[in-house]
This record gives C-alpha cells, structure tokens and sequence, in this order.
C-alpha cells in the first residue's frame, strides 16, 4: 500500500467548514495521513529548526497533497514559509540526500475557495482563473521535479449547507482515492 501525505495549511482548522471535512473524509482512506500544519508548527518558525523532521516527513511518502484555502489569490502565509524552509533545504542545501530523492513524488493541490467558479474566469470578479492563481505552485512542482496532478478545488465553500459540505468532502475522497489508485510511475 502506497503512503499519501496531505499537508493541510488552514490558519484555524476549528473555524473551517469545508476543510476540516475535507480532512476527515481523507483520513478515512487507507495509507492516508493528514497533518494540521498549524498546529504542528503554531509560529512557523518551527518549519526552519525542524527541517530535516519535515524532509524525512515528505521522504516517507509516496504522494503528496497540499491542502489550503485561497487566501487573497495565493495560499496561506504557512504553506508559504513551509515552501522556504523546507523546499530550500531539500532542493538548495541538501539536495543529493533530500531533494533528488523527493523528485518524481506526485503532487495534487487540494483548494477551498469563497467564489463561484464564474467568478475565476478571465472576465469574472476575480479576473484570473483558478489555474492561472496555481501557476506559482505549478512552477514550483516543476522546479522540484514533482508529477503535478490537475488540482481539486471546491468552490463557495464558505456558502455551502453542511449537507453540502459533507458531499463535498466526499466527492473529494474518491477524487483522492482515484489519483491513489493511479500507478506510481517514480523510479526506485
């Protein structure tokens, strides 16, 4: 059984909705770990001291998501320091031991946001599509050598019913549950 590592980044999972759901629909599927990335590091600075814990935490897994809601067009200020104390390391400081072996891993985006799909459009409210607001963490994933898988994204999670979010949640289990199913193409 393959290890899927979902690194969540909500600034306060006890006031999320759609995430928190998100989480425990994932947790429930075989070989799935989810990790609160801010209780686990509450300043942050934890990121930088405890890097070779975070290291050896990717290395152990076989696939990788990024969980977060969108936050003022970008991801949240600790997915974005995770990206410089973690990334760096492995990929500029330690990059034989940590980066090359990381390389190959799949990568899907997991998003929340508070609008409507129209509303990501290049005429729509926000301006830009979703994928284009993705690109940085695309570019990233191709720097570090990291399969990009088409993210999921839930949109109006804040307006949703609780049924809604309970479907939601769902639905993102079997899309996760899918990309598990899909073979790992990485080398040994």
């Amino acid at each position: 059984m393959t290890k899927t590592l979902i690194l969540m980044f909500h600034p306060d999972l006890s006031r999320s909705k759609a995430n928190a759901a998100m989480a425990r629909a994932a947790a429930a599927l075989p070989g799935v770990e989810v990790v609160d990335m801010t209780a686990a590091c509450p300043d942050g600075l934890d990121l930088f001291r405890d890097g070779e814990r975070e290291a050896a935490r990717l290395l152990g897994a076989d696939r990788l998501v990024l969980q977060f809601p969108v936050q003022w067009y970008s991801t949240p200020p600790l997915l974005k320091a995770w990206q410089d104390a973690v990334l760096t390391r492995m990929f500029y400081i330690a990059y034989e031991a940590e980066g090359r072996r990381l390389e190959g891993t799949p990568l899907l985006i997991a998003a929340t946001a508070g609008n409507t799909p129209e509303a990501y459009t290049a005429g729509g409210r926000n301006l830009f599509p979703m994928a284009d607001l993705m690109a940085p963490l695309r570019a990233t994933a191709h720097r570090c050598g990291l399969e990009w898988a088409d993210p999921f994204v839930l949109y109006r999670a804040d307006k949703l019913s609780p049924d809604q979010i309970e479907a939601a949640a769902a639905d993102y289990a079997v899309h996760l549950a899918r990309w598990i199913a899909t073979p790992l193409e990485r080398a040994a």
